[in-house]
């Protein structure tokens, strides 16, 4: 038995499938502790293979190589430095679990499985893993140590099965996604653990962004008396050595380095910004392209490439057709000057009038409207597509979940492109980033301090520019009730009556309602994007293409 324990936590970015990268990773971390006098590094959920690892994690080659990562850790271990908690898929007389293994001189001394497997928003690990048994607490250089694995903790009973097998202290390794205000409900979850068991809690979160996910990191030590001992920084990578002591009331966690973690907008954008600049990265593609309209859409998607990138690998492209006003145009060149980066000018003109000619013959007697204005749409997708093409920079696109909500948005055209920073941003929270960044840089952004984006860019009325003195709400509702409309509908499934019962006007709630349904097509054909809401749309909100269901309300 000991009265003293040292352990290292690894909040670290793994990149889902890189086994040997992820491995390489784990081998620094551990190096990094042993310099440290730790006993024990602690890393987060299936970090060995990253996470989520979605139907990958069926693949037998890649459960193998998973398996195999592990023993060679775990040989490493044979050189008395510390011991090793780590994530990884398990299988066990032919059942495939999520486990967190304990690796220490030279073997895997013991495991611990999942057993609360979510299956809601954007998780559905029961898809792919067998739920565990009720686990006991492992020995960890003469210290039980309980691993509930992340969803474990957010219901009493695996933590109730660890205290009551003589667990001493809560190693929780997570892969928890960001979404707005989450940290509260991490830390009230944490607390209703502490005050069942009595034991501290140690909360282990990666950092980083997955295809839609983004993981904000955010990890921190509760002492059995609820004081916060330590509290690692969000959005970076990081290793924390925390100090333990046995005492006549339990295991207690030293104070150390308790960092401010970011809330509100800058919480958001930083969000936005880790998952763009890990999809390029961990994608290798070498930089991005975008339109950049003279629209807050636009601006705003350009300013986080840069602080996500950097100016040198993001190119902006302004396409001006007749109606692009001079004000755009100006307002674009500005905005791109501001950023710093490559400004090029692409007149679609030509394009238009050529497929305007080809397809005259065909339209012959029929009324010019939105087929003709879309073509306009569709000319700026090709040119930009085939930029993306010839260079190999990611084509980003830049629709609003306000747009993406009710189709506004035109296939093949402005919905061209791999990933879209801002798909579950309303319109109102676009214009509020795009103030709040003008007065505020960001840590580990890499764009310039001061004013970004045009204030007239801000201040103007939206507008595709697609017709003579277009502007958005000539076809959609003022966007702050278009906004709180979809808020109703979306995140909170609410019905129409009640709506209504808010003081919104029941004809604008149905046709918000009607263009949200007609529009889950598009929205099948859209680029991923970063998730801030509880409900964005694809992982969380997964409705009908078909579907004749209407609100009677």
């Amino acid at each position: 038995m000991t009265d003293k324990l040292r352990i290292a936590l690894a909040q670290l970015n793994p990149i889902v499938g890189d086994i040997a990268g992820n491995l390489e990773k784990a081998v620094e971390a551990r190096r990094t502790a042993a310099l440290k006098d730790a006993d024990l590094v602690m890393f987060p959920e299936l970090f060995l293979v990253g996470y989520p690892p979605e139907d990958l994690v069926l693949k037998p080659a890649f459960q193998r190589a998973a398996m195999a990562a592990v023993a060679e850790l775990a040989l490493q271990t044979a050189d008395g430095g510390p011991a090793v908690l780590i994530g990884a898929p398990w299988v066990d007389d032919g059942k495939l679990y999520n486990a967190f293994l304990l690796l220490d001189h030279g073997e895997i001394r013991g495991h611990s499985f999942k057993v609360d497997l979510p299956n809601y928003g954007p998780f559905d690990e029961k898809r792919v893993f067998t739920p565990g048994p009720a686990p006991g607490p492992l020995s960890v250089r003469g210290v039980r140590i309980g691993v509930p694995i992340c969803e474990d903790i957010w219901t009493p009973d695996v933590v109730e099965c660890v205290s009551e097998t003589g667990g001493e202290i809560l190693l929780v390794p997570n892969g928890s996604p960001y979404w707005a205000d989450k940290v509260d409900e991490r830390q009230n979850i944490v607390v209703s653990r502490i005050r069942e068991s009595g034991l501290p809690l140690v909360y282990l979160n990666q950092i980083g962004g997955q295809d839609e996910l983004v993981f904000d990191g955010g990890s921190f030590v509760v002492n059995a008396d609820y004081s916060v001992a330590v509290q690692m920084p969000a959005w970076e990578e990081a290793i924390a050595i925390t100090d333990w002591t046995r005492t006549d009331l339990g295991w207690v966690c030293a104070p150390g380095e308790r960092v401010l973690v970011e809330e509100d907008l800058e919480s958001v954008y930083l969000a936005v910004v880790q998952g763009l600049r890990d999809y390029v990265r961990k994608n290798r593609f070498p930089g991005v392209v975008l339109g950049l309209s003279g629209g807050i859409d636009s601006a705003l998607v350009a300013a986080v490439a840069v602080d996500a990138l950097g100016a040198d690998k993001v190119h902006c492209v302004m396409l001006p057709y007749r109606y692009t006003s001079d004000e755009s145009i100006k307002d674009a060149a500005e905005c791109a000057k501001l950023l710093g980066v490559r400004y090029d000018v692409v007149p679609i003109e030509g394009p238009v009038a050529g497929f305007t000619d080809a397809l005259g013959p065909l339209f012959e007697g029929t009324q010019s409207g939105i087929t003709e204005e879309n073509l306009q749409s569709r000319s700026r997708g090709v040119i930009l597509m085939a930029i993306s093409n010839k260079f190999g920079s990611m084509l980003l696109t830049t629709g609003n979940k306000s747009e993406v909500s009710v189709g506004y948005a035109t296939l093949y055209g402005d919905m061209n492109g791999g990933f879209n920073p801002i798909k579950d941003l309303y319109k109102m929270k676009v214009f509020a980033l795009s103030r709040w960044r003008n007065d505020h840089r960001p840590k580990n952004c890499l764009g310039p301090t001061g004013r970004v984006i045009p204030e007239n860019i801000i201040t103007r009325p939206p507008s595709a520019e697609l017709r003579p003195d277009q502007k958005d709400e000539d076809s959609l509702p003022p966007y702050e009730v278009l906004d709180a409309v979809l808020e109703c509908l979306v995140e909170k499934e609410m019905a129409i009556r009640d709506i209504v019962a808010l003081g919104y006007d029941r004809a604008v709630v149905k046709r918000v309602e009607h263009l949200l349904y007609i529009s889950e097509y598009k929205r099948r054909q859209a680029a991923p994007g970063v998730k801030i809401t509880q409900r964005n749309f694809g992982r969380d909100r997964r409705y009908p293409i078909v579907n004749g269901f209407r609100d009677a309300d």
